[in-house]
């Protein structure tokens, strides 16, 4: 009894994902949850959520923030197409929650603060999984 309530307490990060039709950024929080940091860009391609769920493996992942893309109208981009069956798959996959995280040009906050580099997704992806904690911290307190 005294090892599954250990189980219960051990920390996790989450993991964030801006999504792309050619690449998807990765962010990971720390273990506390009080922040996000760009973990790295990957190709999409047909191993993708075999590749994300390796990733939450080796780096103690309990939850997976998608982001979830809208236009101006708070409507869906033509990328959530594509995002939606990510998300069903990726859950299908691994035994922790996947959740969308209404995300809106991140990309482009990202690029503002860091200019254009190899890690713009990355920083996409770290934007959304801050914006996810700081509302899920915010619950918490309430």
């Amino acid at each position: 009894m005294r090892c599954l309530i250990c189980l219960y307490n051990i920390p996790m990060r989450t993991l964030g994902i801006d999504f792309g039709s050619k690449r998807i950024g990765i962010a990971l929080s720390d273990e506390s949850g009080a922040f996000a940091l760009p973990y790295g860009v990957v190709e999409n391609n047909e191993h993708i959520v075999r590749e994300v769920k390796e990733l939450c493996v080796l780096n103690d992942v309990g939850e997976i923030v998608v982001g979830e893309s809208k236009d101006f109208k708070g409507e869906d981009n033509a990328i959530m197409e594509q995002i939606i069956p990510f998300v069903e798959n990726l859950k299908q996959m691994v035994a922790i929650p996947v959740v969308l995280h209404p995300e809106f040009m991140t990309s482009s906050q990202a690029e503002r603060l860091q200019g254009k580099n190899g890690m713009l997704d990355a920083s996409a992806a770290a934007l959304i999984l801050s914006s996810y904690l700081e509302l899920k911290k915010h619950k918490e307190t309430v």
